[in-house]
């Protein structure tokens, strides 16, 4: 007897594909480096992981809105992010930072592949956890995820490219991507929770200061898109470790995890509002239907 095929959801599948082929893109932009031109190759393999990661936020969101959610995105996902968000950063770091590393021998080459391997079990685990039907922390991640570790190392890398064709100095600076990687690795398998946002929609509702100051970010990153991602993802980064200690109250409002737009615009009596207002009129000597 035929196993039944998985069912393959159109838009949700084109988006992956798309950070796919952007991690493939930034594959082949970061060999071409080798060659010549390095720091224009190095800009479109960064700009094409950044890509990558806007695709990487649509496919899910694009799943959930229209109910497309499925183990075949979930799996097809996890594939695609191997790949841009793993195997791409891990050779851009490598041969811009890494490589330069002579002393111990092969250190380089083991924070790579750390990095790599920490990636792909981070994938692992969020499947199993996705697959067991465990929904209870479903608006977090479990562990910073592999997309936004690869957001900090190419906006960083992009920041220090930017500073050195400004002529400005950064010296042994960019070594400090080599121990970032090594955290970034912990982190991606720690038990730490990063907010998910996925409790944004279309319903999502906010005060307009809350709306303005959003976009005001939105079309500063777009002006300063040199130096504003690296500001955004790091702060992402830096959120996870410090959440332990921030309050419930602004935990609620940084991750939206209430939602006003759950509350129509015409305010409902709920159906026990309704019943104990009837018990009084009850008791009154009132016909409870008298105004229905």
């Amino acid at each position: 007897m035929l196993e039944r095929e998985p069912r393959i959801y159109v838009l949700p599948t084109m988006m992956t594909a798309g950070n796919i082929l952007a991690g493939f893109v930034a594959i082949l932009q970061i060999f071409k480096g080798r060659e010549g031109a390095i720091t224009e190759h190095y800009y479109w393999a960064i700009i094409a992981i950044l890509a990558a990661c806007l695709f990487d936020v649509l496919d899910g969101r694009v799943a959930r809105l229209g109910g497309q959610e499925s183990p075949f995105g979930r799996e097809l996902d996890s594939i695609a992010d191997i790949v841009s968000f793993g195997v791409a950063p891990a050779l851009l770091v490598h041969d811009i930072v890494l490589s330069n590393i002579e002393k111990p021998a092969g250190l380089g080459w083991l924070i790579a592949c750390a990095y790599l391997v920490c990636g792909a079990m981070r994938l692992a685990r969020f499947n199993c956890i996705a697959a067991s039907d465990d929904k209870t922390n479903s608006k977090h991640f479990r562990g910073c995820p592999i997309p936004a570790a690869a957001g900090v190392i190419a906006s960083l890398t992009l920041l220090m490219l930017w500073l050195d064709e400004g002529n400005k100095e950064i010296g042994p600076w960019k070594y400090g991507l080599a121990v970032l990687m090594v955290l970034l690795s912990y982190l991606m398998m720690s038990d730490l929770e990063y907010p998910s946002f996925k409790s944004i929609n279309w319903r999502t509702r906010r005060s307009p200061a809350w709306v303005l100051i959003s976009i005001i970010v939105v079309a500063f990153a777009v002006r300063n898109w040199q130096w504003m991602p690296s500001v955004l993802f790091v702060s992402y980064l830096l959120y996870g470790l410090v959440r332990p200690w921030v309050s419930r109250r602004w935990r609620q409002e940084i991750e939206i995890e209430y939602e006003a737009a759950d509350t129509p615009d015409d305010p409902i009596i709920a159906p026990t509002e309704i019943s104990s207002e009837n018990d009084k009129k009850v008791e009154n000597g009132q016909d409870p239907s008298a105004h229905i």
